[in-house]
């Protein structure tokens, strides 16, 4: 999959920009400081994710005084033409189609747009809250398991109905209200379990890639030695036992509440290195090297499955790196499409097919 054409219309500071990147090589994005450079990345991946990587809300994306953005790729699948197309609304329900057909879950723009994304905030993904952890391997399993995907959008879609229903209780837990849960308790029971179990099974084949990252990252590009791995992976669960009992015993306090407390909602990746506590006992050095070897080992992993890498997104990643440590990270990317945005000189070892001033995007459309 490489992406030919992007057209942005209210997207952000952009009234209106068309941009071509190189089909199959390195694209660098270049531009003086709020010109743009990141907005462009960001776009490409909402298609794929429906969502920034900023962690910036939808009308935040939505350019100031107008009611939608409109985000249009075109794209090449073996030689197949793709298109497809996302609304933003600033206010009321945002709507994606890919081509022409509307797309009724994530996963189908997972499929149709595969980006991995790199950028300087993938420092919370070690440092933050569960949610971010969660989100990468869900990212990743709608890249590498079209079932576990559809699993991921039940869980989103039950926990939202069985929400809504929990804000309408009131803090009563009524005969009616209890009838109604038990039906979303079973969906979730069944869902949430096999979400867990998909993302567990994950964690046991992102960690060998991660480790091997994580060791020539932390070397500088040096072979790694050895022994024990570095890194490892471990799920977390909310619950014991089964996930349905775990909600029914949970259910008043949920109710008074109003939210829904037991889940794969509710857990979390645990990072280790060399068996301390990433989170809690890393350096922000070594903190930093394992975010990159994360979304580094996701990247090579899909490669591998796939056959072929996503599209890569690299936001100004070099510039938190020594020349070493940005050498070995060049190393360890497979080749294929990429938008490197940077304020810095291209690393060596980069092949550029093409540098695209951002200011020349403006208007472009027009």
């Amino acid at each position: 999959m490489s992406l030919r054409r992007l057209h942005l219309l209210d997207f952000r500071s952009f009234a209106e920009a068309t941009f071509e990147p190189d089909p199959a090589g390195t694209t660098v994005l270049t531009g003086p400081n709020g010109t743009g450079k990141t907005t462009i990345l960001e776009a490409v991946a909402y298609l794929g994710t429906q969502r920034s990587f900023r962690g910036a809300p939808r009308e935040a994306m939505v350019r100031t005084g107008c009611e939608r953005a409109v985000v249009r790729a075109e794209l090449d699948r073996d030689g197949s033409p793709v298109l497809v197309e996302a609304e933003v609304a600033a206010t009321g329900r945002s709507r994606a189609q890919v081509n022409r057909q509307p797309v009724r879950a994530r996963r189908d723009l997972a499929e149709a747009v595969p980006v991995t994304v790199f950028s300087p905030d993938d420092l919370g993904v070690v440092q933050g809250g569960p949610a971010r952890r969660r989100d990468l391997l869900d990212d990743a399993l709608r890249l590498l398991d079209p079932g576990a995907a559809a699993v991921a959008d039940e869980v989103e879609r039950v926990l939202r109905q069985r929400s809504a229903l929990l804000r309408q209780a009131g803090g009563r837990l009524s005969p009616e209200i209890a009838d109604t849960l038990e039906v979303w308790d079973e969906r979730l029971g069944t869902a949430g379990t096999a979400l867990a179990e998909a993302r567990q099974a994950l964690c046991a084949a992102l960690a060998p890639y991660a480790d091997t990252s994580y060791a020539a990252l932390a070397a500088g590009g040096e072979p790694p030695g050895g022994g024990h791995p570095a890194v490892a992976l471990s799920y977390r669960r909310s619950w014991e036992g089964a996930l349905a009992d775990a909600l029914v015993a949970g259910r008043r306090d949920d109710v008074r509440r109003g939210a829904t407390s037991t889940g794969p909602h509710r857990d979390d990746l645990v990072l280790s290195i060399a068996g301390r506590d990433a989170r809690l006992q890393a350096s922000q050095g070594e903190q930093r090297c394992l975010a990159l070897a994360l979304r580094l080992g996701v990247h090579r992993l899909v490669t591998a499955r796939a056959g072929t890498p996503p599209i890569l997104l690299l936001d100004d990643v070099f510039s938190e790196l020594d020349p070493d440590r940005s050498l070995a990270l060049v190393g360890e990317l497979p080749g294929g499409q990429a938008l490197l945005t940077t304020a810095m000189p291209v690393p060596d070892g980069v092949s550029v097919a093409s540098t695209v001033d951002v200011r020349r995007l403006l208007g472009a459309g027009r």
